[in-house]
């Protein structure tokens, strides 16, 4: 894998406090990239950008840390004002953050299924928010940490809480499908990768060992280099560019998914 420079290159990770996250933060900085370090409470993204000075030997000018509740939408949206603010141009986004959905169905306080709203809901917020920072010069891309679980989610378009039907590993796939979808939308150029089954929180959905999270993390730094050509929506798997899910190359589900989401967030791209 090239470890050219990216140096001058500024990136947000989401979800950075621990596991794919925080390796991709610490591969980035290592990299000569600024990170901004999003981790769900302050004291978390401090931490985690200590840590990444402290063991990782990156500059603290290199990194800046940044926090938002993804169950609370208003802290999504408080949090791309303040990226704007201190970042107008913003060379990369990693959507990365994630959880498993829980064993109830849950809502959060903006009246959408957890999983769906942290996974998929606010990333997708977010990206919009942050649309003119990524365009504001040729090159801005967005790579989207997804699942091969995609594969066995399918989007309840009435019922998108499954307030009538609900599984965990359901909702999961649900979100984590809507997520690859979305990389097909064109206004940002954006790709969506499943890092390989690594050894993180996620891990009991998937299997009972995992590589280490270092290696999901190259996966993902790999597509953050502006020297790795990409194909706008494609899906990766690992480093391999594969068919994702039909679901996610339908021009009308994008459209689907977009009407849905901007309605889910309050939010009209």
């Amino acid at each position: 894998m090239s470890s050219a420079s990216l140096s001058g290159r500024t990136a947000l990770v989401t979800g950075a406090t621990s596991g794919i996250g925080y390796e991709t933060a610490r591969l980035l900085a290592a990299r000569g990239a600024t990170v901004l370090v999003h981790g769900r409470t302050a004291d978390e993204a401090q931490a985690a950008t200590d840590r990444l000075i402290a063991t990782a030997g990156v500059e603290a000018g290199q990194l800046c840390a940044y926090a938002a509740d993804f169950t609370r939408l208003e802290e999504v949206e408080a949090l791309a004002v303040r990226v704007v603010a201190n970042h107008p141009h913003l060379d990369v986004l990693v959507n990365n953050a994630g959880m498993a959905a829980p064993e109830r169905h849950t809502i959060t306080a903006d009246g959408n299924e957890i999983a769906f709203q942290v996974n998929f809901l606010a990333h997708y917020l977010l990206t919009n928010l942050l649309e003119q920072a990524l365009t504001s010069d040729p090159g801005g891309r967005v790579v989207n940490v997804s699942s091969s679980l995609h594969r066995t989610g399918n989007i309840q378009w009435s019922d998108p809480n499954r307030a009538r039907r609900y599984s965990r590993l359901a909702a999961y796939a649900q979100a984590q499908l809507a997520l690859t979808v979305f990389a097909a939308d064109p206004r940002v150029t954006a790709v969506s990768v499943h890092p390989g089954i690594c050894d993180t929180g996620l891990l009991p959905l998937y299997a009972h060992e995992g590589a280490p999270a270092a290696e999901g993390a190259a996966h993902v730094v790999r597509l953050c280099d502006p020297a790795v050509e990409i194909v706008n929506g494609a899906y990766y798997d690992r480093d391999q560019r594969v068919e994702p899910a039909p679901a996610a190359t339908e021009g009308r589900s994008v459209q689907r998914l977009n009407k849905l989401a901007s309605l889910l967030t309050g939010h009209t791209a």
